[in-house]
């Protein structure tokens, strides 16, 4: 394997799943996740979702940079952060909020564990 490549899709097989049931808020999202790099705890790739809303809870580091589609991505008790094509979002472990995808949205994301 080469030393840098693109972050790209191509040849790589996507995962699809749902948010957890009991989590889920709104809508029936389609999840879409292409693992480009997994190894040592790191993990990059594409991940792609259909709107809804859902519960979620970070217990790992993650980068994330929307390339299309809107979402909103809300802390309990914070501001939302309305995110679009081109905004970049750092998420700390021990994030709790709710993730609603409005617009289709595909990101690009780099996860530590």
């Amino acid at each position: 394997m080469p030393h840098a490549y693109r972050l790209s899709r191509d040849g790589c097989a996507p995962e699809t799943s749902r948010p957890d049931p009991a989590r889920l808020l709104s809508g029936d999202p389609v999840h879409t996740t292409w693992n480009v790099e997994e190894r040592e705890g790191l993990f990059a790739g594409l991940w792609q979702s259909t709107p809804g809303a859902w519960r979620v809870e970070y217990t790992e580091w993650e980068y994330c940079r929307i390339l299309s589609g809107r979402s909103v991505l809300s802390e309990d008790g914070g501001e939302p952060l309305l995110l679009g094509p081109g905004d970049a979002v750092v998420i700390w472990p021990g994030f709790r909020g709710t993730w609603e995808v409005v617009e289709t949205t595909l990101k690009d994301y780099v996860i530590r564990v």
